[in-house]
Order: C-alpha cells, then sequence, then structure tokens
C-alpha cells in the first residue's frame, strides 16, 4: 500500500548546544511517523557538537544527515538547510527545543487539507512552553490568512511553528550581509505573505524552552548588531499597511538601530526617506 504522508524534514540550525542535543534527538526518536529526514546544519560550532553526532548516525532508526559550516549565523545555515533539504516540507526545530511524539502526524493531518492548493505556502501550529499550562487567544480551531495579517490585522502575538512547502522556501533565500551574523524570520515570512496564506491551527506541534543568552533572550541586542539585515525588515515593514501608531514605533527603532550605529543624520534621511523622515521629526514634537 502507498504511503500518502509527507514526507518532512525537520530542519536544526545549532551552534555549540552540544548540552542540549541530546534530548533533541530522545525526542525525534519517539515521534509516532516515520517519513521524515532530521537535518542538522552546524554553524561553525567549536564544542563537541560534530562528535555527537558522528556517534548517533552510526546507531539512528531514522534518516540523520548532518552538514557543517563556517560560522554565519542562523539565517545562512537555514538557506543552506532549504538548499540540501529533501522533505516537501520544511520545518525548523532549534537545537533548544523539543518535539511532541504526535507532532509530525498532526502536521500531516493539516497539510493534507492544504497540500494542492497553490494560493498556501505551508501551515502553522503553536508553540508551547514546557512546563507551563496551555492557552491560546485562537478565536478559532484553524483558519487561513498571511503571516503579515496573523500579526497585523487580527493581532496575534508569540513564537509560532511554521512549517512551509519547501519548494516556496526556496524562492525566498535570507539575505546575507558581510560582518552579520542575524536576519529575523518576519523578514522572509512576511516577503511569503505578499503572495502565499498559510493555514493556522490551535494544536502545540512544538515545545520550546528559552535559554539564557539564546536567540530570544539576544533578540534585540542582535538587531542592533546586525543594522543591515534589521534596517532592511523595518524598511520592508514600513511599505505594508500597518496603523499609525506601528508605523511610528517602526520609525523610532529604526532611529534606534541608526544610532546605536553611529549613522549620521543624513544617512537615516536616505534610509526612510523624506515621508517617514518627516513623521519621525513630527512624533518628538
Amino acid at each position: 500500500m502507498m504511503d500518502n504522508s509527507a514526507f518532512i524534514t525537520i530542519f536544526t540550525p545549532t551552534y555549540n548546544r552540544f548540552q542540549l542535543l541530546q534530548r533533541l534527538y530522545d525526542s525525534i526518536s519517539h515521534i509516532k511517523y516515520s517519513n521524515f529526514e532530521w537535518l542538522v546544519v552546524d554553524d561553525g560550532s567549536t564544542d563537541e557538537t560534530e562528535s555527537f553526532f558522528r556517534t548517533i548516525l552510526e546507531n539512528t532508526h531514522f534518516l540523520v544527515r548532518y552538514i557543517k559550516q563556517n560560522n554565519g549565523g542562523k539565517h545562512t545555515a537555514i538557506n543552506r538547510g532549504v538548499k540540501e533539504a529533501k522533505g516537501e516540507l520544511f520545518f525548523i526545530v532549534d537545537s533548544d527545543d523539543l518535539l511532541p511524539s504526535d507532532s509530525l502526524k498532526e502536521i500531516n493531518y493539516y497539510y493534507s487539507k492544504i497540500k494542492n492548493n497553490l494560493k498556501i505556502g505551508g501551515i502553522v501550529g503553536r508553540k508551547k512552553i514546557i512546563n507551563t499550562e496551555e492557552s491560546s487567544d485562537f478565536k478559532e480551531k484553524e483558519f487561513i490568512c498571511s503571516a503579515f495579517d496573523f500579526r497585523y490585522k487580527f493581532h496575534y502575538s508569540g513564537d509560532m511553528a511554521e512549517v512551509i512547502k519547501t519548494d516556496i522556501l526556496r524562492q525566498y533565500p535570507f539575505p546575507v550581509f558581510e560582518n552579520e551574523k542575524f536576519v529575523t524570520e518576519s523578514l522572509i515570512w512576511f516577503r511569503i505573505a505578499n503572495t502565499y496564506d498559510f493555514l493556522y491551527f490551535d494544536k502545540p506541534v512544538y515545545l520550546c524552552e528559552y535559554q539564557e543568552g539564546g536567540l530570544t533572550d539576544n533578540y534585540w541586542k542582535l538587531i542592533k548588531n546586525n543594522p543591515q539585515g534589521s534596517l532592511l525588515y523595518y524598511r520592508e515593514l514600513l511599505q505594508k499597511e500597518i496603523s499609525k501608531e506601528h508605523k511610528l514605533n517602526v520609525l523610532k527603532t529604526i532611529k534606534s538601530i541608526a544610532a546605536s550605529n553611529g549613522y549620521s543624520i543624513w544617512k537615516l534621511f536616505n534610509i526612510l526617506g523624506i515621508n517617514n523622515f518627516l513623521l519621525l521629526l513630527k512624533s518628538r514634537k
């Protein structure tokens, strides 16, 4: 009998997280779904990550692929992973997180509803923070909208578990800037939103535990220390239909990034354009 389940790439970008990889591996080992690969891009780790994967590759009962690259940041690891992925779906699972045993079964179930819909680029479930009570503010059990509308029209917040059609994700690589090692994933989700919607569903398919010193913990520091990628994201956000309040907040964020990097007032003017620059000046009065 032919297996009609989707082949899924669980993708993990990792950097010096050897101490946490075993528990992620254990959670994947208990997944109640067989049609998947675990693809890992090691972004230049200097700990025992490489030896860990040498060991498990000899003993694992499921497909694991390990690739090591020079350190370039999570976004470059994702670019490499998307290029190398064999799955129909691409599911980013960070090295400090876990998967419930039924996660891929749930993903396959919801994906089957939109698989042949060319206007829908993937599905999005919820992330549940470990050791907290499960909660959700979803108004519907499932609904279709763009990633941008999810945030700015329906005003949902919090990290989500995006599972994207790999062929679509290949159309939207992260930009790479010299001497910068971070670009927010929202840049790509919002670019995809210009063409594709997602199916959102009210089911946790991902368990997360935010680590001290991780990307989430250092988010604003990363934004300010990687100005080219950050300013690109915020400039594109200004071009979208957002409220005046949101627009003013974006302008102030851009100003803060520019100030942190010693940009002159003229460089800030060139970044914003005359209309946004005047709006920023007016907001200071």
